[in-house]
């Protein structure tokens, strides 16, 4: 990733005197941010595709058999409107088909072609080194603790905080 002290982000706008929750929250949203931003950028040039298209396919290679539109909807966290719209270019692609539920005729399971899976197979293998190459910068001993700080984050959240639905 390039440097990009020069331009104000999410974490500017917090004051020195702003309570330290506060600044870390900002901190790691800055951080998503720009590591998302990164990964979007790169998707976008080296692959003429978009994250949320990267992440349908990434969903539909751990299922072979094919998803449903709704439980793609669901593992995604989008509205089955956004899922719809991803599903009808990659099937204009030849990137995924649809086909027929037998037992249900209103649905149709989702599923990578073969062309899905060989071209979906060379963006995560450029993914990933793309995400090697961010974190890359940091000592073994700060992404193990960062790993186990946000892991407890993550667990304090599931447990202090109401469920959204």
């Amino acid at each position: 990733m390039k440097p990009q002290q020069d331009r104000p982000d999410l974490e500017s706008r917090a004051m020195p005197d702003d309570h330290h929750d506060l600044r870390l929250w900002l901190r790691l949203l800055t951080c998503c941010n720009l590591v998302e931003g990164e990964l979007r950028s790169r998707l976008r040039t080296e692959f003429a595709t978009t994250l949320p298209r990267f992440d349908l396919m990434a969903q539909l290679l751990r299922a072979p058999a094919g998803m449903k539109m709704s439980e793609l909807s669901r593992h995604m966290m989008v509205t089955n409107g956004n899922i719809t719209g991803i599903t009808d270019q990659l099937e204009k692609e030849g990137l995924v088909e649809r086909l027929k539920v037998a037992t249900d005729r209103r649905s149709s399971l989702i599923r990578l072609t073969g062309k899905g899976k060989r071209h979906f197979k060379k963006m995560a293998e450029s993914h990933e080194q793309w995400v090697q190459d961010i974190f890359g910068g940091l000592s073994e001993k700060s992404r193990r603790n960062l790993f186990e700080a946000l892991g407890e984050l993550k667990l304090l959240a599931h447990t202090r905080l109401p469920e959204r639905n």
